[in-house]
């Protein structure tokens, strides 16, 4: 350990285990100064008129911070948690407690990475050095067996030259004592209000998911070992209702709170202990996905963000977009399957990937709404939201980014028949369609008046005309 301070700037790596830039700093400081901050940009109305972050992930966020600020006095030191623009902030902090260099992991999308620059050129001109660090994906990109220019723009592509010839390094080891300077000062956590939102406690209990590193491992845990699901999480993946179809890992890996390095090391330390199946492999097939999509903007860039993606293709748009994009937000479609899955999102902030698949597709390909839009609003409402796999799967169903088939078209009647045949997931969304025998739900619209009636769904009050007239399916 040298007589040297470094400032540990953390980002979307809200963590104590396999966290290098911690634990790098704990064994070549003499104290470390561990900071977080509260970057306003992130909590304000972008272009598309759609919050950057909603309250319930920014509610995750609050939760996470606190929980790495308590893992951190656990350990003898704290994190100062401040409110600004980080490039302000960071180099006052550092100069204020002499840091000789400030650690911080790179990020892949363009608002992070130019934040990054903000500081880094901040920082130089006090001579002091913004070291980058990697630690988001289970690979380097120096692990590829390919340059990031000439990655595969076909994930399948990627993924076997991947499997079979890379290899995903071990864990970083926990640090076991932090030290911080002796005049560290006191910081608390900001509330919601203090960041712009006024929710009340109804809308933070909708949320199935609490922040932070702790609560993450305990959902690990439970659902590796506590419960076996991983074994059957193949066969599980495509539900819709409850906490256990699927591992819902992915709010504490967008906050960095779970690392997927340690997430892989401990889905091969299941198999090797109760046994390796097609359900083990896939959580793992499922994970790559993240890899990819940060290494294809790494390589794409903000090509992302444009309607047009990476393969300059236009949108066919309706003239009243704006109209059917409102009404798709608030689950007032009149497609039983879409709304359940937009108001689901819009109570607990989060979705399914089958739903979002779906309404993904119906919003770009039914209503002709540009793809953009919906992107920007998962943005806001995701409590798993980070920028290349939300950006990136939109561009994928949008048909602009990385799928392979031209004009990919979900048909959604046959998707809720055959992903919720019970309507068990469309009747808890939506409980005035309760009385609705399941076989006729998803395709309402059928039913005579007097069924209706009976069933007691006034279209137009209780529930809405359906905006647009999907194609037709031969159901049961």
């Amino acid at each position: 350990m040298s007589d040297r301070n470094i400032l540990v700037w953390f980002r979307n790596d809200l963590r104590t285990e396999d966290n290098e830039i911690l634990l790098e700093a704990c064994e070549k400081a003499n104290s470390i100064i561990p900071v977080y901050v509260f970057d306003p940009r992130y909590y304000k109305t972008t272009t598309y008129d759609t919050l950057k972050t909603g309250h319930l992930r920014t509610q995750f966020v609050i939760q996470s911070v606190a929980n790495l600020k308590q893992s951190l006095q656990n350990l003898g030191g704290d994190l100062l948690v401040l409110q600004g623009k980080p490039e302000e902030i960071i180099p006052q902090i550092a100069q204020k407690y002499n840091a000789d260099v400030v650690y911080h992991h790179r990020e892949v999308a363009s608002e992070e990475t130019e934040i990054s620059t903000l500081v880094e050129d901040a920082l130089w001109k006090f001579k002091i050095n913004l070291k980058h660090f990697i630690g988001h994906t289970f690979y380097h990109k120096e692990d590829l067996p390919f340059p990031i220019k000439d990655i595969p723009d076909i994930f399948t592509t990627f993924r076997k030259k991947v499997e079979r010839e890379s290899t995903v390094r071990p864990c970083f080891k926990s640090p076991t004592k932090i030290i911080i300077p002796n005049n560290l000062e006191a910081s608390t956590l900001p509330s919601l209000a203090d960041l712009g939102f006024y929710a009340c406690a109804d809308d933070i209990a909708a949320a199935n998911f609490k922040g932070g590193e702790s609560e993450g491992l305990k959902r690990l845990k439970y659902y590796l070992w506590d419960t076996d699901l991983l074994k059957k999480y193949k066969l599980t993946r495509n539900g819709l209702l409850g906490m256990d179809y699927s591992s819902k890992l992915s709010p504490w890996l967008a906050a960095g709170c779970l690392s997927p390095r340690s997430i892989y090391w401990e889905i091969k330390k299941y198999e090797k202990e109760r046994g390796a199946n097609d359900s083990t492999y896939w959580l793992i097939f499922e994970l790559l996905w993240r890899d990819y999509f940060r290494f294809m903007f790494k390589k794409h860039g903000t090509k992302y963000f444009l309607e047009t993606g990476f393969k300059n293709k236009t949108q066919d748009l309706a003239p009243n977009q704006i109209e059917l994009f409102e009404l798709w937000k608030k689950g007032k479609t009149g497609i039983p399957f879409i709304d359940a899955n937009m108001i689901e999102l819009n109570q607990t902030g989060f979705m399914s990937n089958r739903g979002r698949q779906n309404v993904a597709s119906f919003l770009i390909k039914d209503l002709k709404v540009n793809w953009v839009l919906g992107a920007a609003y998962f943005e806001e409402k995701l409590i798993d939201y980070s920028p290349s796999s939300n950006w990136g799967n939109w561009a994928y169903i949008a048909g602009v980014g990385n799928d392979p088939r031209e004009d990919r078209y979900f048909n959604i009647i046959k998707q809720a028949i055959d992903y919720d045949p019970k309507a068990e997931y469309v009747k808890h969304w939506l409980p005035q369609l309760e009385k609705i025998p399941h076989n006729k739900v998803h395709d309402l619209y059928h039913l005579s008046e007097s069924d209706l009636l009976k069933y007691e769904v006034k279209l137009g009050d209780n529930y809405p005309f359906p905006i647009v007239k999907l194609p037709a399916y031969s159901k049961y």
